[in-house]
């Protein structure tokens, strides 16, 4: 039975949560959180010691922001609002030995070593697997093919299905990001599995957030860190942010406003990781809000066209989205495929903890 008075009030109630349908306060008063929970420095801290937590508990009822986040990084099709790069075919150019050899840049800011609390894993001793994909839909980045670059991995959600990790190690998968949480109150049902079998596989792990605009940050972090545990030998947490055409949440904030929201959260995650945050983007939002911005924080980039050195002047980077139309023997369908930016000893003294690198080459 339904009253008419209510239902009045509740359309109402609707009306004025904006664009979220889970909390709109974010929307209707400016921020009134924090940014200075974490004292960031000109160049990165030293981590603290990161202890082994309990995993925190998988509920399989949890309610969903309505957002269709899931087209994120992991989720191999072009977000929607994504004005992408022109390709650009690029020839090889031959070396005085005759071999092409690609043009490196200078790393870019690594996340704060980690001090781990037992030894490193084993994988961080063995050989890195070479790259062995194929691609749907190839682009001959020239000289500055990814292909040249030793470390390679991907990124995958409930999208990819039961993920085969075995194949994907022997295919050439050194690490994995795994899509955890978007929002403040959507967990991806395949995180705890994908966490593990990945892991389980001797892949280098790590978990990314999907940023939604029409949440407060705080929330969002608090959601984060409730699902993804902390854990030794973790790669670094890394913040999804993109416009999502998709999604029931169509705001788009202002860059003074789209800054505090991601220091808001990145700091809250350092505090509880002991590691600085890594920011994922493309190019049409870091055109309308990251040029210039977070020159301490390393930075994934989304370039599937053209070099990130073209699509992002002036950025250094740490890893590169090249394709979101890889195969692999161990997923049906599609798979992003990402690489690391330096040789096989900047992977291992980074991956490891042990250092920071300031220059792949």
């Amino acid at each position: 039975m339904r009253i008419s008075g209510v239902v009045g009030f509740m359309v109402a109630s609707l009306c004025l949560a904006g664009c979220s349908s889970t909390a709109g306060v974010d929307a209707l008063q400016p921020s009134n959180e924090t940014t200075s929970s974490v004292v960031r420095p000109r160049a990165p801290v030293a981590a603290a010691p990161v202890e082994t937590a309990d995993l925190a508990p998988m509920r399989s009822d949890m309610a969903t922001d309505n957002t269709a986040a899931d087209n994120a990084v992991a989720d191999n099709a072009p977000p929607f609002s994504m004005v992408e790069e022109e390709e650009a075919i690029v020839a090889d150019t031959p070396s005085a030995d005759g071999n092409t050899r690609p043009q490196l840049e200078p790393v870019a800011l690594m996340s704060p070593p980690k001090r781990l609390t037992r030894a490193a894993p084993a994988m961080l001793a063995s050989p890195v697997t070479r790259y062995g994909f194929r691609d749907a839909k190839p682009i001959n980045f020239g000289k500055a093919s990814p292909r040249y670059l030793a470390v390679h991995g991907v990124d995958v959600s409930r999208w990819q299905g039961n993920v085969n990790w075995s194949k994907l190690r022997a295919q050439g998968a050194n690490f994995a990001y795994i899509k955890a949480t978007d929002g403040g109150d959507h967990l991806d049902p395949m995180f705890m599995k994908n966490w593990r079998n990945a892991d389980a596989a001797g892949l280098k792990r790590g978990a990314y957030h999907f940023f939604y605009w029409c949440r407060t940050a705080g929330e969002q972090a608090d959601w984060f860190i409730r699902n993804v545990p902390k854990m030794d030998g973790a790669l670094p947490p890394v913040i999804d942010v993109e416009w999502n055409g998709e999604s029931s949440c169509k705001r788009r904030p202002s860059r003074a406003t789209v800054l505090e929201k991601m220091q808001v959260f990145m700091d809250k995650l350092e505090r509880h990781y002991g590691q600085r945050p890594i920011i994922y983007t493309s190019p049409d939002f870091y055109r309308d809000n990251l040029k210039g911005a977070f020159p301490d924080y390393p930075f994934w980039l989304r370039a599937v066209a053209r070099h990130p050195s073209k699509v992002y002047p002036g950025r250094k980077w740490l890893f590169w989205q090249y394709s979101g139309s890889g195969l692999s023997h161990g997923v049906t369908g599609r798979i992003d495929l990402n690489v690391f930016h330096g040789d096989e000893r900047a992977w291992r003294a980074w991956a490891g903890g042990q250092t920071t690198v300031a220059d792949a080459n």
